[in-house]
């Protein structure tokens, strides 16, 4: 028999080539299922004992409300098995293994949730057994024992879990016998693992039980049956509920890497299917962290400004977290980046200095980077767009808002005024054909709301299609209100804005005033690839109102 003392694969090879026999699933040649379970071509004796409550009466899948309450339960044990974890360092190394530290075991606990626990069953010497003698095996209950014949160059060539128990230093034996103890409800997916080590196949096909496996993998480290797990969780009907649970799955770095593909087609389903946050919004509001953080991270939200974003975030933080310091945490550290702060209207972005759950300096911070992206020349916003449109933070990154942002400058002497700088995208304008519309943002005026919305409609004598340009006022009412106003646009082929069309009106709540054929020509001519309107694919409007005395 080779020594066990001797490796078996380099590891540093294996790990990167799924310890060479796991490297490809699809060959005959690695397809070891014959063997398992077969003391004809086994080395080793691995007794599985299973502790807890039983099968039977441990609530599973179907005893959760919803599947991401399994995943939570699932979560909340990884999270114990960390926390309870003992130091039983003093123990000589060939007696306990886990697959979390060499030296870290958890089997005093009376947690039937702990992780898994490895140990080979040799008798201690004298000076070892005083020093165990702490080593109560017994102090959670086995209600079964299971026991296969195992070869332990398969396991190990599959996982470095496996690989370290069966290279650690242990004497040679002609009938070694290792232990693992495992939680009840761990089991069914451990021999599904198992299987899969030696046939490189599942005969699980239902997401919880694949899930099950997959973390089951992940914990005695077989990346190549994550790997198969996560494909085929990927071939099943996503829906709401299995993407969430999909995210909310306990993670290490290697399950991270493992299930990279099958997260990411979670998040693009959330952010497909909810896109219209306003229309979901109740439904929406109940979801977790991870699953909001999925949707937010999309450019193609339907809203109607990053204003709504921004207060919907809150509303969510708000019904998630009544802490006030957990609710800043969340907000500054996982969701202030979803936020795209440049594209917020000035008069909102005032009141995210203000906003008490936010840190004031992190508010201060994101709020000054917005202005200062604003104040921006087009080529330097460009090139920050430009900059993260492969990362991951897209802060600068505009999307299809129902209400366009807009660039105002306010002036207050000689005479209240305002500013307002509108770029419309070819494509945008095109789309309005034959009768469309898009609305801006509301801007602000002696403390009345505004906004513009440009038009495709029929000019006055109806003869064709035309662009037109109007100037609205929000507040409906018996509020009367007298503006100057003048509309202008970017041509060529000098580039310079130049005034289109002037006027005054007394504006009471709810009404509108503009031109129907802003620059006098027909649609076709407008749209046209020579049309002098449309600068590197920008329609460049500007609007100035002044409040007459």
């Amino acid at each position: 028999m080779k020594d066990s003392n001797t490796d078996l694969f380099d590891p540093r090879a294996a790990i990167g080539s799924d310890y060479v026999l796991g490297a490809s699933t699809s060959s005959r040649d690695s397809d070891f299922g014959f063997a398992f379970d077969d003391s004809n071509f086994s080395d080793r004796v691995l007794r599985i004992e299973i502790v807890g409550v039983s099968d039977e009466t441990e609530p599973d899948f179907g005893g959760c409300s919803s599947v991401l309450d399994w995943a939570r339960r699932k979560r909340r044990k990884e999270e114990k098995k960390t926390e309870n974890a003992l130091d039983l360092s003093k123990c000589p190394q060939q007696q306990v293994v886990t697959c979390d530290e060499p030296d870290m075991v958890d089997i005093l606990s009376e947690n039937p949730d702990e992780g898994p626990v490895a140990m080979v069953e040799e008798s201690l010497s004298g000076d070892e057994a005083a020093n165990c003698n702490d080593l109560n095996l017994d102090s959670s209950t086995v209600v079964r024992v299971k026991t296969l014949h195992i070869s332990s160059p398969i396991l190990a060539a599959k996982s470095p879990f496996f690989y370290k128990l069966f290279s650690n230093g242990m004497k040679e034996s002609d009938e070694r016998r290792v232990t693992l103890r495992i939680n009840a409800s761990e089991e069914a997916a451990l021999m599904e693992l198992l299987n899969f080590m030696y046939s490189n196949s599942l005969s699980v096909t239902t997401a919880p039980a694949l899930l099950d496996v997959l973390m089951a993998a992940d914990k005695y480290e077989v990346s190549s049956c994550m790997r198969y797990c996560s494909r085929q969780l990927r071939t099943l009907s996503m829906t709401p509920e299995s993407a969430l649970l999909f995210l909310e799955l306990p993670s290490s770095v290697l399950m991270a890497e493992a299930v990279q593909s099958l997260t990411d087609t979670a998040k693009q389903y959330l952010a497909a299917r909810y896109k219209d946050i306003t229309k979901f919004q109740e439904e929406i509001l109940l979801f977790p962290l991870s699953g909001i953080e999925a949707i937010l991270s999309s450019n193609d939200l339907q809203v109607a400004s990053e204003d709504a974003v921004f207060d919907f975030v809150l509303k969510w933080a708000r019904s998630h977290y009544s802490s006030l310091e957990e609710r800043r945490e969340v907000l500054g550290t996982r969701l202030a980046k979803f936020i795209r702060f440049p594209y917020m209207s000035c008069r909102k972005l005032k009141k995210v200095l203000t906003c008490n759950d936010f840190d004031h300096e992190a508010a201060s911070k994101l709020v000054l980077e917005a202005l200062f992206f604003k104040a921006d020349v087009p080529h330097r916003q460009r090139a920050l767009i430009s900059d993260e449109s492969t990362s991951s933070n897209r802060r600068f990154i505009e999307r299809t808002y129902k209400y366009r942002p807009v660039k105002i400058i306010e002036l207050e002497l000689p005479r209240q005024q305002c500013v307002v700088y509108l770029d419309l995208k070819r494509e945008e304008c095109t789309s309005l054909f034959p009768s469309g519309r898009i609305y801006s943002q509301a801007f602000h005026l002696g403390g009345q709301g505004f906004f513009l919305s440009a038009h495709c409609n029929m000019d006055q004598q109806s003869s064709f299609h035309c662009f037109g340009l109007f100037l609205g006022m929000q507040e409906k009412g018996s509020v009367s209100f007298a503006v100057d106003y003048e509309f202008s646009a970017r041509s060529k082929p000098s580039e310079e804005f130049l005034s289109k069309y002037k006027g005054n009106y007394t504006f009471t709540g709810g009404k509108a005033v503009g031109y129907r054929n802003l620059f006098g020509i027909p649609w076709t001519s407008f749209t046209a690839e020579d049309s002098i309107y449309f600068i590197n694919g920008i329609l460049h409007l500007r609007a100035e109102l002044t409040i007459k005395p």
